[in-house]
């Protein structure tokens, strides 16, 4: 496989093609047979997705850089301009790829299970005059055809939008004009024919019959575009007085960044895509032609589809064991078991619903609790979270609740949020300006007796109970005076006014996470190959903590590195790195959470910590990150056991080469690290018999 190519003088890998590195191993999987094919589906759309936000976000930064002139360099030594010529290259073979799965592979494979994606070109008179009366009913009344002429300038084309660009003539006096009809994005993209079983692109039926759109008019070669748009947010020191209204502001202004990329047709005539390259200030590298559907987004339909044969096999996420004498009314609250014990829980295999959330359900019914703190980063619209803290606000308890508005792609979603848990009385704090907040803590405040006790989760992933069931992320719920101590001096900085205050236990950014790191990994390199590091993020790219790494390898120290994403470290480089392995875990699971152990060898005590923070650059220094010690004998065994299947996956890894090339592993005892952990958490419930599917 093609990887990041870094300069020969270089130490590190440059971030952007890095990043898009992550992409073809989703190809990887959506190329593997083996896979269930509506899994494979899924991979493809995920792919789709994640290459719009690559132009939204990284090709519009390197364009912008390219267009001020900047000619710093990146980690791998390359100008900005050097660096895009190499984005485009990775990003035009990735698309032929793409097309190729989707036309080649994935196709005729649903086909084969009676799902056809059919082309208009294929259809006979019947389907035809079927899908005529859907245009006339769901489509015609919707769509406005807008036309170029000197009165009518060329029309915004707003980011994402699928589009019909098509040529106008007039039967009186000959003029013709462009035209362009957006694609309506409350109709299904895709639509199905009578029998259910077969599907056409809207697009085409659109094309089909454009000639009802412009009647008495000759309608001439059609082309169906799309348009991505710069979407970075830039909010300046000035708008500190109301992060809000410049976040409201900064979004109106996003909608007409300039345009980044132009999807096209692949059968559009040079002149058509001229016309949109002028009229939208592209030029010849900003075109990507593609046979097939633009945006795959519309492939979610198919995927799901009423197919068990064709998905992976149901998980249900488990009641965590120490949480069951709850459910069972053995215990009187999910209180009473935290005043016992640390619990570590691991999502998707356990429950968030009968652990997060049910802490927050319970503090927003119980009398005793004074108040509920938590960092809202990213939650979904039928949040269970929201619906607690507003419950918990109706009822008078003190709710306090700092929501990043500046998520990216989340920021209206958020700013409803925000405005609901307002009305209902609740505390909102609207982000640092300058700074993300994206440390995933809660802090619940109970009176006990004459005694006030303090409850705390820490995790590594977001609240959001949609995202625990995809998405692998850890969590520690405690009642243990040390880290709430710590959890309360950290809401009471990121809500008041001060400077960080000192911690026992909690290590945060910017500032905190990386001197700390820095340390423990110098203290194992001072151990020589005595020393262990075993890192678990989804990325790394920080530049400190890289080269002390590459002092660790020096040192003799055996460095085990599992990065889903972003990897700038180059790994087993003679003289550089050569005792450092990189391997990246891809599955049905989003491999989310951050895992840190550092010692475990020749009796040296090892040291584990779980956090929000991944190893980059923007992580440690422009965001709110919080990261704590792990030291509870039975959540250490289950940190232990993740690593150790994560280090012996031979199914779902693939291995970082020095010249920046990723290799898939190859199968040979069949270690599939989520197959794995899903069999832990049935054998930690007595459950292991029960069918898969059917657990509760």
């Amino acid at each position: 496989m093609t990887g990041s190519d870094a300069r020969p003088e270089s130490h590190y890998f440059a971030r952007q093609l890095s990043d898009l590195d992550f992409n073809d191993r989703l190809l990887d999987l959506v190329d593997e047979d083996g896979l269930p094919l509506l899994e494979r589906v899924k991979f493809l759309i995920l792919f789709s997705e994640r290459i719009d936000e690559f132009f939204q976000v990284q090709v519009a930064g390197l364009r912008r850089q390219v267009v001020a002139g900047i000619t710093s360099k990146a980690l791998n030594d390359s100008t900005p301009e050097q660096l895009l010529a190499d984005v485009r290259a990775s990003l035009e073979r990735m698309v032929r790829r793409q097309e190729s799965l989707l036309l080649d592979s994935l196709t005729p494979a649903l086909t084969s299970e009676g799902i056809e994606l059919c082309n208009w070109d294929e259809l006979g008179q019947a389907d035809r005059d079927f899908l005529h009366g859907v245009f006339d009913r769901l489509i015609l009344p919707v769509v406005t055809p807008l036309t170029v002429d000197p009165s009518h300038p060329f029309p915004y084309i707003s980011n994402l939008s699928l589009n019909i660009g098509v040529e106008v003539r007039s039967r009186l006096d000959e003029s013709s004009r462009f035209a362009r009809v957006k694609i309506p994005p409350n109709v299904d993209r895709l639509l199905v024919l009578a029998d259910g079983s077969r599907f056409v692109p809207l697009e085409q039926v659109m094309v089909a019959f454009l000639d009802e759109l412009f009647p008495g008019m000759d309608v001439g070669e059609a082309c169906v575009f799309r348009v991505t748009r710069d979407a970075d947010l830039a909010l300046d020191d000035d708008a500190a007085d109301d992060l809000l209204l410049a976040l409201q502001e900064e979004l109106r202004r996003r909608r007409f960044l300039p345009v980044v990329r132009l999807e096209i047709d692949s059968r559009t005539s040079e002149a058509s895509i001229d016309r949109l390259t002028e009229e939208l200030g592209l030029g010849p590298d900003d075109v990507y032609r593609f046979a097939g559907p633009l945006g795959l987004g519309c492939l979610w339909a198919i995927y799901a589809l009423d197919r068990p044969d064709l998905h992976d096999t149901p998980w249900t996420p488990l009641v965590p064991p120490a949480f069951t004498s709850v459910e069972r009314d053995e215990d009187a609250s999910i209180f009473a078991v935290l005043d016992r014990q640390d619990v570590l829980v691991h999502h998707p295999y356990d429950s968030f619903s009968a652990s997060v959330e049910e802490l927050l359900n319970e503090a927003a019914e119980d009398p005793h609790v004074l108040a509920i703190k938590q960092c809202l980063y990213r939650t979904s619209g039928d949040s269970a979270i929201v619906a607690a803290l507003v419950r918990a606000a109706e009822r008078g308890k003190q709710v306090a609740v700092l929501v990043e508005v500046t998520a990216r792609f989340d920021e209206e979603a958020n700013i409803g949020w925000a405005r609901a848990l307002e009305e209902a009385g609740a505390h909102v704090i609207y982000g640092l300006m300058g700074l993300k907040t994206h440390a995933k803590t809660t802090l619940v405040v109970r009176q006990e007796g004459d005694a006030v006790q303090i409850y705390c989760h820490v995790g590594t992933g977001n609240y959001n109970p949609k995202t625990a069931r995809m998405y692998e992320d850890l969590g520690v719920l405690s009642s243990r005076p040390e880290l709430g101590a710590d959890v309360t001096r950290f809401f009471n900085y990121i809500t008041g006014f001060s400077q960080p205050p000192a911690y026992q236990e909690l290590v945060t950014s910017p500032g905190g996470i990386r001197d700390r790191v820095v340390e423990l990994i110098d203290a194992e390199a001072a151990a020589g190959p005595d020393g262990r590091i075993a890192i678990k993020v989804n990325g790394l790219d920080d530049v400190a903590v890289i080269d002390a790494l590459y002092r660790a390898s020096r040192a003799g120290v055996p460095i085990e590195l599992i990065i889903r994403g972003i990897c700038c470290l180059r790994p087993g480089v003679p003289g550089l790195s050569e005792t450092i392995r990189v391997r990246s875990i891809v599955g049905r699971f989003l491999e989310h959470s951050r895992i840190l152990r550092f010692g475990g060898a020749a009796g040296r005590p090892a040291t584990y910590y779980i956090g929000s923070a991944d190893l980059r650059r923007r992580n440690l220094d422009r965001r709110v990150e919080a990261m704590i010690p792990v030291a509870d004998s039975e959540a250490v065994s289950r940190l232990e056991e993740i690593l150790a299947l994560n280090l012996a996956d031979d199914v779902q890894s693939w291995s970082l080469s020095g010249d920046g090339t990723w290799h898939r592993i190859p199968t040979v005892l069949g270690n599939a690290t989520q197959a794995s952990l899903e069999e832990a958490a049935l054998k930690r419930g007595d459950l292991l018999d029960r069918p898969r599917g059917s657990l509760v």
